[in-house]
């Protein structure tokens, strides 16, 4: 019989695995603009049972992302954004629900719309921000007011009001296609500022990614180590038993 010991290795060895692939995670998103780092901690979980209490299995488990801002990219692009401090850019899915954003390198489709990385409308006053096609010299002021010059006009005119919420980002729920989310729809902030002709890269660091690596795949291979003492103890009590038979 194997010691339990093993299980809960193997456990810690399971989840070791899952802290490699939220780390792997961070460093393919590297380059991303906008991108939070994914956080990953440990959490003990106590085996329920008889003469159990004094063991627990390690649980791997993602709190939340780095608040902490990412590195300003200057472009020069005019339609290149990104908050000045805290807050969130505005963007539409395609069922129609709105989600949030820091990615800020934004682009005008063939239609006009002025979309997100992702192809995702950029959301306005009035809903998704849609300029006339072949309108130039786009200007975005910091209050997020768009000016253009319209086809067949001289001077620039107001276009639209790009859209930004301030909240938390703790309260904020992080979705697998990399947006975030609220349980309740956020409300225009006109206190966040914008900067044109930058965009705000991903807050990945690389060594302490490569740093929080090596960790891991030292923690995984402790916990296997575990596993297979555990694996050699049983079989010297069996060849004792088996001794003891004799």
């Amino acid at each position: 019989m194997i010691d339990r010991f093993a299980y809960t290795a193997m456990t810690g060895a399971k989840h070791a695995m899952g802290q490699l692939g939220n780390t792997a995670h961070n460093l393919a998103n590297l380059q991303t603009p906008g991108f939070r780092e994914l956080l990953s901690t440990f959490r003990a979980v106590p085996v329920a049972g008889a003469r159990a209490d004094s063991r627990a299995f390690v649980v791997d488990s993602t709190p939340g992302v780095n608040a902490a801002p990412g590195t300003l990219v200057q472009t020069g692009n005019d339609l290149d954004l990104a908050i000045n401090g805290s807050g969130f850019f505005v963007v539409q899915r395609p069922d129609g629900s709105q989600a949030y954003t820091r990615m800020g390198k934004f682009s005008l489709d063939a239609s006009g719309w002025l979309v997100g990385a992702q192809g995702h409308p950029v959301m306005g006053e009035n809903g998704a921000i849609q300029l006339p096609v072949g309108s130039s010299q786009v200007q975005i002021q910091p209050n997020g007011t768009i000016h253009a010059v319209l086809p067949g006009e001289t001077y620039p005119s107001r276009v639209d009001l790009i859209k930004r919420v301030d909240a938390p980002t703790h309260s904020l729920k992080l979705a697998g296609d990399g947006l975030f989310e609220s349980a309740t729809p956020l409300e225009h902030d006109p206190a966040v500022g914008l900067l044109q002709g930058a965009y705000e890269g991903s807050n990945v660091s690389m060594a302490d990614a490569m740093v929080q690596m090596i960790k891991q795949n030292r923690l995984f291979d402790l916990n296997m180590r575990l596993v297979q003492a555990a694996e050699q103890n049983a079989k010297q009590a069996g060849g004792l038993m088996s001794l003891s038979r004799v």
